[in-house]
């Protein structure tokens, strides 16, 4: 391992700080959901710390409804410990946004709950002590957001998955427009424009996108994974036959909208080997382009735990790889993904008639942490 840097240790301690004065206002009931066993190497004493998702399904953990107003602050105050000013005020507008996919709907959707697009329906769980020495992480999310970190040996170690999403990626506001993920998308397309044809023959992988990222709520990611249909990217079926059949019903309706036969499931498939144009062949205004894609996704976490510093060195963004598939004028359902050394970032804008975006950052080799905790456990524990 690495040594931490100091700045790691800074955050881990305003998180420490952050989750224990959320810890001490629980109750005996509501810490029993709240807070779970510390993170393990072993995969199945782990795997709820290893659960995540996107949709309006159950995270995992304490919900804001479950909490008295002064516990949602708190809740509220750590994950703005996880999280850099801009990446909070984004994560905020997305929950925000609920209310507004309600109206949407005419406020018909149920999920089998009493209100269905929920403002209030955003989890938290903490994994350990985090007053302790021994390795303790947080989880918060709910629908298209989902902040997740692992703390070892007192320094933040791992900040990925980190997803965010926008339903409706663009909404009216009186004079303007609301666009939380506005860069993430403005910034791919201009750079998708400005490739000269040959290399944006090599960047295209399809004429068509995905109805999602391909990545989907894995865990880990793995040579071939295709796009999973909407019903498997949520914790359990519903009870309710009804409810389960109106999900069915939409998750076909998102497959048949992207119409992917299987040899272009296998062209969008994820491998190791990146695919479409490396860095290395942009020129300076592109590459710049694509530094600012980039700090759509890495600028979510505070500047001092921000990996995007690396790709101020030119040969880290040489090795980057940018792809796209779909059509290249907005409002044309599009997706993209950046990859490198221990980079996956994916972008898809095709569902609710191409105003509904999933924008999720990966590292392939060490989500949730799990290098870092198996080389501490063998340090500690052999």
């Amino acid at each position: 391992m690495q040594p931490a840097s100091d700045g790691a240790r800074v955050v881990a301690e305003r998180m420490s700080a952050a989750a224990l004065a959320w810890i001490e206002t629980l109750t005996d009931e509501q810490r029993d959901v709240g807070v779970w066993a510390g993170p393990h190497p072993d995969a199945e004493r782990d795997a709820e710390r290893r659960r995540w998702f996107y949709t309006p399904t159950d995270h995992g953990g304490l919900t804001l409804h479950q909490q008295r107003p002064a516990q949602q602050r708190r809740a509220m105050a750590l994950l703005g410990t996880g999280t850099s000013r801009a990446g909070y005020v984004s994560a905020a507008t997305v929950m925000g946004l609920e209310n507004v996919l309600d109206h949407t709907e005419d406020f018909t959707i149920m999920f089998g709950r009493e209100r269905g697009r929920d403002p209030g329906m955003y989890y938290l769980r903490v994994f350990g002590d985090p007053a302790g020495t021994a390795p303790w992480g947080w989880r918060f999310g709910g629908h298209h957001v989902s902040v997740s970190h692992l703390v070892v040996d007192g320094a933040v170690v791992a900040s990925t998955p980190s997803f965010l999403g926008a339903d409706p990626a663009s909404s009216t506001l009186l004079g303007s427009l609301l666009r939380p993920l506005a860069g993430s998308e403005d910034f791919a397309r201009t750079l998708m424009r400005s490739l000269a044809t040959p290399l944006a023959e090599r960047a295209l992988l399809l004429p068509k996108a995905p109805g999602d990222i391909v990545g989907a709520n894995r865990t880990t990611l793995s040579e071939g994974d295709r796009v999973l249909s909407l019903v498997d990217i949520w914790r359990a079926p519903f009870d309710d036959p009804v409810q389960q059949a109106g999900l069915q019903k939409t998750s076909d309706a998102v497959d048949d909208g992207a119409n992917l036969s299987e040899d272009e499931h296998a062209v969008l498939a994820l491998t190791a080997a990146p695919k479409g144009v490396p860095a290395a062949e942009l020129d300076p205004e592109q590459r710049e382009l694509l530094r600012q894609l980039l700090s759509t996704y890495l600028d979510r976490v505070p500047e001092e735990i921000s990996v995007i510093g690396r790709y101020a060195e030119e040969a880290a963004l040489d090795a980057v790889h940018f792809a796209w598939a779909g059509g290249v004028v907005p409002g044309e359902p599009h997706y993209y993904r950046l990859q490198g050394p221990r980079l996956l970032i994916e972008w898809d804008n095709t569902q609710r008639n191409v105003n509904h975006a999933h924008a999720a950052w990966r590292d392939p080799e060490a989500d949730f942490g799990l290098d870092v905790l198996a080389a501490h456990t063998a340090a500690h524990h052999s």
